[in-house]
């Protein structure tokens, strides 16, 4: 099973080289050019397009592109360098998860241990229930993220790079899941940081995006940082980085050491999981192609943060005072995030706060002792995120703009992508039967238990009460708010009268076809976890969470209907531009952080020029000044270099008679 594991990692990682160096070589010899019958867009869909999206030429280059890339699949080069090996490594990912399933436990294996003279590294895999299921999600969302991309990006000529990218990332995600030692885990968690520089400013070109692309990698080497030295501590602690020895040995660490470590790993998962206060730069990474939206939201990057609190939980049972600043920074992510996400008129950032508010949902959980509730949330997640952001990039190539104000009836001609997102919707807003109301479930019924019985989320394991009732009250709040943006979402875009002079259509079939194979997931995922008691949904919990949800989304369809075309968010008033800066802590950020930094910043230029600069000037001047006059002399003239010669010959001479 380590074999195959290790396959299943390679095989996305050698995609990404082929295809940086093959792909427009295959392409070129596969002779790809669009079909001599390929349809034009409709009339309609050649009108201008609102001001934030493309032109209406540009328009049609996309449709005719989407159009001859899902007519001649074979015929792109990238495309199948990138959409094969995915689709191995995920039957392969799926082999493992069913054999870990008949056959449960832990199995491991060594590449090499790297002796430091200190605490050795160990270069092996782990392949367990966690990474089994983790994994298989990461393939396939992956999987859907190379086929959708065919289509979406096949005007782009820059799409082999970006599929190349595409394939580095899932490995290194892969790698962060199946690793056998946090040093190993590590390196996988740092070149996903490279990765998603490289796919946010896909578009470079846009000034916007290379600084989405910045804002992303420095904000998360800002939370690595601590996660790096938390690695250091526990290695140094355990006396080993292997997981299933820092495991082990967690419970006899001085407690001040695995707390410390503790801490410094929660820096890392707030920057990766974009949690508050290093949450900023995930609605700014919309700048990238949707697809990658999809990637990084669903599957990789934003995943990998929970996933390693889970895999490192018995660090965090033994500080428990970590879980309870995990569980405090949980519910002011998700209600916050979740009421940023009520304002928003970009589609996309709608998800991206959503995403914010999903991924505290999981680290709620986590802090209040529900691990297998928030593993089964992160698996359900994956897949209903996946789908809603695909499924925004079908509307968005649809009306050409991101922008909701824009959309408006589109449930009629494109009934695919309208029943997709309203499972999508439905799973993030915890509809029963769907994904989301199961998961979610295990999660409030946890939380209302650590409530209930004065933080205790272990055996012999306690928050502080005031905390607990703090995550449970957190949890139902954001379920009322999600169903309401959720609602409001649904609404602007489906329902009500068109927006926009652009013809109703469907996304080409690569696009909707994966949206449709996404929404099967996210409906029927959660009768998975029906054989575990835990994962079952409570009759108390579900029903007081499913109030709260009805509240919002009522509240909501009641706004909207008194005016269809209208937005409901109109009656936030003065709190809706609040919710819509996020509570201005992009600003505060500037203010406190930015400004300052670049007052020092133009100090020390100030004095590097005027001091450092100077000096190294003054002295080469100095050095000009006096070799000037030791400069006269020698001016290439022969005849005055014979006269000097002479003249000193004669003061010799007349000096020697002289005094001789």
């Amino acid at each position: 099973m380590i074999a195959l594991t290790s396959v299943v990692i390679l095989l996305p990682f050698v995609a990404a080289f082929a295809g940086m160096l093959l792909g427009p070589r295959l392409s070129e010899a596969l002779r790809a050019r669009p079909p001599r019958d390929q349809a034009e867009p409709p009339a309609e869909a050649q009108a201008e397009a609102p001001a934030e999206g493309p032109p209406a030429e540009g328009r049609r280059a996309r449709w005719r592109a989407a159009l001859a890339a899902e007519r001649s699949p074979l015929r792109n080069g990238p495309a199948l360098i990138a959409c094969l090996p995915v689709a191995v490594a995920a039957v392969l990912s799926a082999i493992a998860a069913f054999a870990v399933w008949r056959t449960p436990g832990t199995r491991t294996g060594t590449l090499t241990l790297v002796e430091t003279g200190t605490v050795p590294i160990e270069v092996g895999l782990r392949l367990d229930g966690l990474s089994a299921v983790v994994g298989l999600m990461v393939c396939l969302v992956a999987l859907a993220v190379q086929v959708y991309s065919v289509a979406y990006l096949a005007d782009d000529p820059r799409y082999s790079s970006y599929a190349a990218f595409i394939s580095l990332f899932t490995s290194a995600m892969l790698l962060v899941v199946y690793a056998g030692d946090l040093l190993l885990l590590y390196v996988g968690w740092e070149v996903m940081g490279v990765c998603s520089y490289f796919l946010i400013g896909h578009h470079w070109e846009d000034r916007a995006n290379s600084r989405a692309a910045v804002k992303a990698f420095l904000v998360t080497r800002l939370g690595d940082v601590g996660f790096l030295f938390g690695v250091f501590v526990l290695g140094a602690g355990a006396r080993s980085f292997d997981i299933g020895e820092i495991a082990a040995r967690a419970g006899t660490l001085p407690h001040a050491t695995v707390t410390a470590a503790a801490l410094l790993l929660l820096a890392g998962v707030a920057g990766k999981s974009a949690q508050f206060p290093l949450h900023t730069w995930l609605p700014d990474a919309m700048a990238g192609p949707t697809p990658i939206s999809a990637l990084i939201h669903a599957a990789t990057m934003v995943a990998a943060g929970v996933y390693v609190v889970a895999r490192v939980y018995g660090v965090f049972l033994a500080a428990p005072a970590a879980l309870a600043l995990l569980g405090a920074v949980a519910v002011v992510s998700m209600l916050g995030s979740a009421l940023a996400a009520l304002a928003q008129d970009d589609i996309k950032r709608v998800l991206a706060y959503s995403t914010i508010s999903q991924l505290a949902v999981m680290a709620a959980g986590l802090a209040v002792g529900a691990w297998n509730g928030a593993i089964f949330h992160l698996l359900a997640h994956g897949a209903f995120k996946a789908l809603l952001f695909l499924a925004a990039g079908c509307v968005i190539v649809t009306a050409g703009s991101n922008m909701l104000r824009h959309y408006g009836g589109l449930r009629t001609g494109m009934p695919i992508t309208f029943w997709s997102m309203t499972i999508g919707l439905a799973a993030l807003v915890g509809v029963p039967p769907v994904s989301g109301w199961f998961s979610k479930d295990s999660v409030i019924e946890a939380a209302q238990h650590a409530a209930a019985h004065g933080g205790e989320i272990a055996s012999g394991v306690h928050i502080p009460a005031g905390v607990a009732w703090t995550v449970y009250a957190g949890l139902l709040l954001t379920a009322a708010v999600t169903a309401a943006y959720a609602m409001r979402l649904w609404l602007l875009t489906f329902f009500g009268e068109p927006r926009g002079g652009y013809e109703v259509r469907e996304a080409p079939k690569l696009m909707s076809w994966t949206v449709a194979a996404l929404a099967v997931p996210s409906a029927v995922l959660g009768f998975f976890g029906l054989g575990s008691a835990e994962l079952r949904p409570h009759l108390g919990s579900a029903v007081v969470a499913l109030l709260c949800a009805a509240v919002g989304a009522g509240a909501a369809f009641y706004i909207w209907n008194r005016d269809p075309a209208a937005d409901p968010a109109r009656v936030l008033g003065p709190a809706r531009a609040v919710f819509a800066r996020a509570f201005y802590v992009d600003e505060l950020y500037a203010a406190a952080v930015v400004r300052p930094v670049r007052a020092v910043a133009r100090q020390v230029v100030a004095v590097d020029r005027r001091g450092i600069d100077a000096a190294v000037v003054g002295a080469a001047r100095g050095a000009r000044r006096l070799a000037e006059p030791l400069r006269r002399p020698q001016n290439g003239n022969p005849q005055t270099y014979l006269t000097g010669l002479i003249a000193g010959i004669v003061l010799i001479a007349a000096g020697a008679v002289i005094f001789l």
